[in-house]
């Protein structure tokens, strides 16, 4: 079986990220700076958060974190984002989630500026990457680091059939229309999708991002099937996926948890970085690591 080993490729990443980041600052001044806002004080988010501040170091990224208050009423959050927007030295902005009760996520993402929507999240990148137009968006970091897993290891998708398990908006359905964009025949299931193994069985690629463990069994997977396991769930042992240990007795391509998919969510978002800060000075091109693509526009 093979491994799809995301934290090596997570090391190449930040290379050329680090290199090309160099190459801007040399070029016009300009170094890429992420910016983070973080709401309250809920212990995963503080993980995640210095994580991404190690990731910015490590590739030649500025980084800086906003902390706010777990109280911190809308209208004030709201002005930080907008700051955040208009400050030039600022060219990527996220706002870690969970975010407190009085304070919705979609209001958060609506505020931040399209064009430093490094999480790809705001509607004017779904737009984009719902009619095809890849390149015009910032894509979700977990999606665009499966393709580019898929891509690196040489996993053929044009053709092939994909079943993604999960429609979030931040995984799923932004997995399901690159997949669509990279030719592959594409089924979405969810938690209202009856028999799933049924479905499962009869995947070439299948990508499971819906936080169960163990909901996927052996018996669900096609032989010499490609299973991509985003889910990171925590248990007794550890971190676990949604994919049961006997998967990897009949699976052909596998990530592993941890090591697979996390690390290039990262990496992405540190590429998704630097392209903004291409954008804002003026500057074209793709990230060091770019998803395949399908071309703008909705095709047959």
């Amino acid at each position: 079986m093979l491994v799809l080993d995301g934290q090596s490729l997570a090391r190449e990443i930040r290379t050329r990220v680090k290199a090309e980041a160099r190459e801007l600052r040399a070029r016009t001044g300009v170094t890429p700076r992420l910016a983070a806002i973080l709401v309250g004080d809920d212990p995963a988010s503080q993980i995640y958060v210095a994580g991404k501040e190690r990731d910015c170091a490590r590739a030649g990224l500025e980084s800086v974190v906003v902390r706010m208050p777990a109280d911190t009423p809308w209208a004030t959050l709201r002005g930080k984002i907008e700051e955040l927007g208009a400050d030039p030295r600022v060219h990527g902005i996220l706002v870690q989630q969970p975010l407190p009760p009085q304070i919705r996520a979609a209001d958060a993402v609506a505020a931040t500026d399209p064009r430093k929507d490094v999480d790809g999240l705001h509607a004017l990148s779904a737009g984009h990457l719902l009619r095809g137009e890849s390149d015009e968006a910032f894509v979700p970091c977990t999606p665009l680091g499966i393709l580019e897993i898929l891509r690196h290891y040489g996993i053929p998708l044009r053709g092939r059939r994909a079943v993604v398990v999960g429609r979030s908006m931040l995984v799923g359905k932004p997995l399901a229309l690159l997949l669509l964009q990279a030719d592959a025949t594409v089924t979405v299931c969810h938690s209202r999708t009856p028999d799933l193994a049924e479905v499962t069985r009869r995947a070439d690629v299948l990508c499971l991002a819906a936080g169960r463990p163990g909901l996927l069994r052996a018996d669900m997977v096609a032989p010499g099937a490609t299973v991509v396991d985003v889910a990171m769930n925590r248990s007794e042992g550890g971190l676990v996926g949604d994919a049961a240990p006997d998967v990897a007795d009949v699976a052909g391509a596998l990530t592993p948890v941890p090591g697979g998919v996390g690390p290039m969510t990262r990496a992405m978002l540190l590429a998704n970085t630097l392209l903004a800060a291409r954008r804002l000075a003026g500057l074209a091109g793709a990230p060091p690591a770019a998803a395949p693509t399908g071309g703008a526009g909705a095709r047959a």
